[in-house]
């Protein structure tokens, strides 16, 4: 463990699976203080105990990232058992591909609500808590989807837009308190990912997108960086992606 995180505090939501499971191991390694949040306890204690066990710190809080209280009792949590919050990492998300006119009421509420109400919410009970320390880093995990529009995938693309509209302008706002706003963009992951939803295990399989370890080092990169510099944005896409 070279420890380039000890000392820090860093909340991820979505911890149980994916993305947020391998920035948590990642992070861990790295000495941070992490509070895992999502709704399934076992794979969360699963991975509070591994991060331990790579010399971390971590706590468990269960909850629906889409509920405001999860959002108030993680941010309450983590101040409680650490003393301060230094990394928000939004992870929290869903896809359903499918084009508009096969696309449902309940499928829009469904994505916006997981991707961008979460953020929202997170970030929003979180902020203040960094304000007070003047430091923090707040860093949304976006998608590809968020930069460049996709047939078959409107409002998910609507959904991540929303996503980074938001870090722009929380970067801004936020900077004078010393709280760095970044988003990170990659392309398709190996994950549970929308899996029955326009995604099947063995495309994912078959398939050269990218490792969610990959997007997890890109993550710890955002969070390594000096107190003057900041990253914005990291797009990520896989190494065999066309040329065409």
């Amino acid at each position: 463990m070279s420890a380039k995180l000890k000392g820090k505090v860093a909340i991820i939501s979505g911890a149980s699976a994916g993305i947020g499971q391998a920035a948590a191991r990642c992070l861990g390694r790295e000495g941070a203080s992490l509070v895992l949040t999502a709704r399934r306890r076992e794979r969360l204690d699963e991975l509070a105990a591994e991060v331990r066990e790579l010399g971390g710190e971590a706590i468990v809080v269960l909850g629906d990232a889409r509920d405001e209280q999860t959002a108030i009792d993680v941010a309450n949590e983590a101040q409680k058992a650490f003393g301060r919050i230094d990394i928000l990492i939004n992870n929290v998300g869903v896809g359903n591909y499918k084009n508009l006119v096969d696309t449902t009421l309940e499928n829009y509420v469904e994505m916006m609500d997981a991707n961008m109400r979460s953020s929202f919410l997170f970030t929003r009970y979180v902020v203040p808590k960094m304000i007070e320390q003047r430091n923090g880093l707040v860093l949304f995990v976006s998608s590809m989807a968020g930069v460049y529009g996709f047939a078959g995938e409107a409002v998910y693309c609507a959904t991540k837009f929303a996503q980074v509209g938001f870090a722009q302008g929380l970067d801004k706002e936020l900077r004078p308190h010393g709280i760095k706003v970044g988003t990170i963009n990659p392309g398709g992951v190996k994950t549970e990912f929308a899996l029955g939803k326009g995604r099947t295990e063995e495309s994912v399989d078959q398939s050269d997108m990218l490792e969610a370890s990959d997007v997890a080092e890109a993550i710890l990169f955002a969070c390594t960086q000096s107190k003057q510099s900041r990253i914005i944005q990291v797009q990520m896409r896989t190494m065999a992606e066309s040329l065409a």
